[in-house]
Formats: structure tokens, C-alpha cells, sequence
């Protein structure tokens, strides 16, 4: 059961994390593992306070301990997605996509995947676009990239999920760097912030993001960027929309 934040303790020794919680090494050791998966209410609160875990981390503690397994794959499949591709083609002028908790792209309106070309086509893994792709890489602001990418995999992806372990052991064993965070077990939600997308023809389009959870889906996040009403990056984007609707821009 790990479940540690950039805010965990550093170097906080196991016998040292059991002795703050008020519980013995023996049982924190077999909550580590896995071999006990039903602490209490007030062992949780305790282990938050003694790892000085945040909300988040905190969070991804109690979905660890009340996880049921699931066919992931089943449940996906069993997600109609007439309605939601209907609603991102109501929405041009937003960037706007769906994807699984593994991060995996479902959905994408044509404005995001002009925006976000390598990203979010249909069918694409974020992950392995961010640690495989060399342009992606190249990117000065791959780093923390890397990092966030890894900690939200963490934490949106359903514990049970077979598919996000076998991403996680490809990962590892291809990119050192994702293994150094993956076995970190740092957590981190989408929150709403901005971002600076390299645009083709526009160069830097300074935008908004906002994520949302599908609900009736098994961990889907629907995802939208927007701009600034009158400011440079609204009308890059509506000049794209333009040309977008004319046919002058495919992807």
C-alpha cells in the first residue's frame, strides 16, 4: 500500500513511519506489501499524518485500500462513446479530449489534435508519447513533464488495472528515468492550470486547461483547453478553427 506525495518525509525510515503512526513495524510492513488491505479509518489518518501526505496523497491511499479487482478492459468496452464524440464535435473552438485513467487517448476533437499533434490522436498513450517520442524529449520542458506524467498515471490508474502495470513494466524497463519516478509512487491529480503548447504556424499559444471525470465511465477524464476572450492565443485559435472548417488544416 504505497502511496507517497512529493511531500512524504524524506528519508523517514519504515520503523520510524510505524512508530508515528502509533502501529507495530510487523503491520506496517504488510500494509506496504499488500498483505493487508483493510486498515482502518483510523490507521489511514494516521499513516497521512506520519507521512504528511497531501490531499492528494492521502487520497490515493484510501483508493488503494478499498480497490476491488475489475476487468478493465471489459468495463471500457462496455462504455458507449456515440454521445461523448457528439459533444467534442459541438465544441470547434475548444481543444477539448477523452482519455482512460492509464492515460490512453479515446476521444479528440480536431482542434486538439492540432494542437497537441504527437498527443492526442485516438488510440495514442500519453505516457509513451512523453518517454518514447524523441521530439517530445527534446522538449526544454520535458522534465517536469516526465514528472507529471508519471504521477498522474499513479494516480488515476485503478490498482487492479493489468494494462497499467504492463505500461508501467515496458516503461521502466525502456526509459530509466521513468522507472527512477514510477518507483517513487508519487501522486499528483490534474488540477486546472495553463499550459504553452507549441502550435505549427502560431508558435507558443498560451492557453487554459481543465479536466473533468466522465461520470458512468471506468476513470475517463474529459479534458479542454481555452483561451482568454480577446487575447492573441483566442484568436490564434479561432483563426485555426477557420482554417480547420475551410479544409486548409488536416490532421
Amino acid at each position: 500500500m504505497q502511496s507517497h506525495t512529493r511531500r512524504r518525509v524524506p528519508g523517514l525510515r519504515r520503523d520510524e513511519v510505524a512508530r508515528l503512526a502509533g502501529i507495530s513495524q510487523e503491520y506496517y510492513l504488510r500494509l506496504e506489501q499488500g498483505r493487508d488491505r483493510t486498515p482502518s479509518d483510523q490507521v489511514l489518518q494516521a499513516l497521512v499524518r506520519a507521512l504528511r501526505l497531501d490531499a492528494a496523497g492521502a487520497e490515493h491511499m484510501a483508493r488503494l485500500t478499498t480497490a476491488e479487482p475489475v476487468d478493465m478492459a471489459a468495463a471500457e468496452a462496455a462504455v458507449p462513446t456515440e454521445a461523448m464524440a457528439a459533444l467534442l464535435d459541438t465544441w470547434p473552438d475548444t481543444p477539448a479530449y477523452i482519455i482512460t485513467s492509464r492515460h490512453e487517448v479515446v476521444l479528440s476533437n480536431a482542434l486538439a489534435r492540432w494542437v497537441v499533434p504527437l498527443g492526442l490522436e485516438p488510440g495514442r498513450s500519453i505516457p509513451e508519447v512523453v518517454f518514447t517520442y524523441p521530439e517530445v524529449r527534446a522538449l526544454p520542458t520535458w522534465p517536469a513533464l516526465a514528472d507529471r506524467t508519471a504521477r498522474r498515471l499513479r494516480f488515476y490508474g485503478h490498482p487492479y488495472d493489468e494494462r497499467l502495470h504492463a505500461i508501467g513494466a515496458r516503461l521502466s524497463a525502456l526509459d530509466p528515468t521513468f522507472r527512477r519516478l514510477w518507483e517513487r509512487h508519487e501522486v499528483d491529480p490534474y488540477t486546472d492550470g495553463d499550459v504553452r503548447p507549441f502550435v505549427d504556424g502560431y508558435g507558443q499559444v498560451p492557453l487554459h486547461h481543465q479536466t473533468f471525470v466522465v461520470p458512468d465511465t471506468p476513470g475517463y477524464l474529459l479534458c479542454a483547453y481555452h483561451a482568454v476572450p480577446g487575447s492573441e492565443s483566442a484568436a490564434a485559435l479561432a483563426h485555426l478553427t477557420d482554417r480547420i472548417r475551410s479544409g486548409a488544416a488536416v490532421r
